[in-house]
């Protein structure tokens, strides 16, 4: 029996664990976009006042993304995922009790931006996680199964949160994904563990991660005393401002704020567009978003496969990345179709190809997982979470002032649509090749896929 039929596949389930945790994640960031057409009616919010509250967790996510990245280098991936699911699923049950409070919007500003916060780890701790179980030649997949998530999210979460608030009212929405949430917590706590020390991992799984660049002692905790445990270079301003001065990171920053610009648009406007525009029902609605999810988890997941079949064909890193990139974000664009069409068929059939092609063109994670230093990845993880999440605070706003000048929703698709394009450029004219990134001229662990050439 060779070495490849004995190895564990224990990666596998660190992988689901993330996903879930970022699937619950997106579910919770969710909640007032499902909420919201009855917390409007019932608590006289504003369409502004709205986008105001789904931008006040994108605030509070972009300020605490970095160093959330830092704390996770510090503290390690466990005790940092740990800490922000429990605190933002405790800010999700009280979001459902805000009708308790005289000043509503401010109270749900201020628990809006609090979310943002406490979810603000599970990015960084995730690149972390990633690069530790996985070897260059599986990144791809596993980032864009993790990236799924936040269309299993739609796909899962959004008809539960639609029947909660159509059966009992929008505050159970908040509090039943809270509970969840804490559930979840305790779980991680007890079966999350980092390469090193999982019970389960045999040695060929372990040689076959280190042998195709996997950073298996990246994630051993620091704050333990352990001769595994990796020596930590200090994220300070020199080593952030060699990240700025890449250019190849610099495109993917801005690559990723476009596809944040998507992502939000899907998270907090499209069931008030199909609610508000095209005159469904929530529970319609609810049940209709989740089928454009649906597409963006199969698409999301197909282009990790292609992404990486394409890497061992080609041996060509950036090629093996840019092309689903390109082909995904381009069908981006064509939710911008749904101005020209009437019949609720043919909007939902436009924006899944939409939504497939975003998840088919989102590799953010993977693209991290190859080009991030090898010494800051948590902290140059958080960077790009951060950056590309300031579309979470503009996106929102902007469409809420659409909404407010127009009161249609038509220069809103072509506002989020062109998003798509404008990351296919990125990629193409200022990214560059894609490689790990050293710092001062630091040797890297690289695999041969890595060094290839463009």
């Amino acid at each position: 029996m060779n070495m490849e039929a004995k190895k564990t596949r224990t990666r596998y389930f660190i992988l689901l664990m993330i996903t879930f945790v970022l699937t619950l994640a997106t579910g919770d960031r969710a909640t007032l976009s499902v909420a919201g057409p009855e917390m409007q009616k019932e608590l006289g919010i504003t369409a502004v006042e709205i986008g105001y509250l789904f931008s006040a967790f994108s605030w509070a996510y972009v300020i605490s993304m970095t160093p959330a990245g830092w704390v996770a280098d510090k503290v390690g991936s466990k005790r940092a995922m740990f800490l922000g699911i429990l605190l933002w699923s405790v800010v999700t049950v009280f979001m459902g009790l805000v009708s308790y409070v005289t000043f509503v919007v401010p109270a749900l500003l201020i628990l809006r931006f609090l979310l943002g916060m406490c979810e603000s780890p599970v990015g960084p701790a995730a690149g972390r996680i990633i690069a530790a179980w996985f070897p260059s030649q599986e990144r791809g997949v596993a980032g864009a199964i993790f990236n799924s998530a936040q269309y299993a999210s739609l796909a899962i979460f959004t008809p539960l949160m639609a029947l909660l608030c159509h059966a009992f009212g929008w505050d159970h929405v908040f509090i039943v994904m809270g509970v969840i949430g804490i559930v979840v917590a305790l779980a991680w706590s007890k079966f999350f563990y980092v390469p090193m020390k999982h019970p389960s991992i045999n040695t060929a799984e372990m040689a076959y991660i280190k042998e195709g660049g996997g950073l298996v002692e990246l994630d051993m905790d620091p704050l333990e005393n352990s001769k595994n445990a990796v020596k930590k270079t200090r994220a300070g301003f020199a080593e952030i401002g060699q990240l700025f001065k890449s250019k190849m990171l610099l495109g993917i920053f801005l690559g990723q704020y476009c596809i944040s610009a998507i992502t939000w648009f899907f998270m907090t406007w499209f069931p008030i567009y199909l609610v508000k525009e095209r005159g469904m029902s929530i529970l319609q609605a609810g049940v209709m978003a989740s089928l454009p999810a649906i597409c963006g988890l199969v698409g999301g997941v197909t282009s990790g496969f292609f992404s990486d079949w394409l890497l061992k064909k080609t041996g060509n890193l950036s090629l093996a990345r840019k092309t689903p990139i390109t082909i995904g974000l381009t069908m981006s664009a064509s939710m911008i179709l749904c101005n020209y069409v009437s019949s609720e068929f043919m909007v939902i059939f436009l924006m899944s190809a939409a939504f497939f092609g975003k998840g088919f063109g989102s590799l953010g994670w993977a693209v991290v997982a190859d080009t991030a230093p090898k010494e800051i990845i948590g902290t140059t993880g958080g960077l790009f979470n951060s950056l590309g999440n300031i579309a979470g605070i503009i996106t929102p706003v902007v469409i809420g002032y659409i909404l407010q000048e127009s009161g249609s929703f038509a220069n809103a698709l072509v506002f989020v649509g062109a998003h798509g394009l404008i990351a296919v450029f990125s990629y193409w004219f200022i990214v560059g090749k894609i490689e790990r990134l050293k710092l001062n001229g630091k040797s890297s662990s690289t695999s041969v896929a890595e060094s290839a050439t463009k």
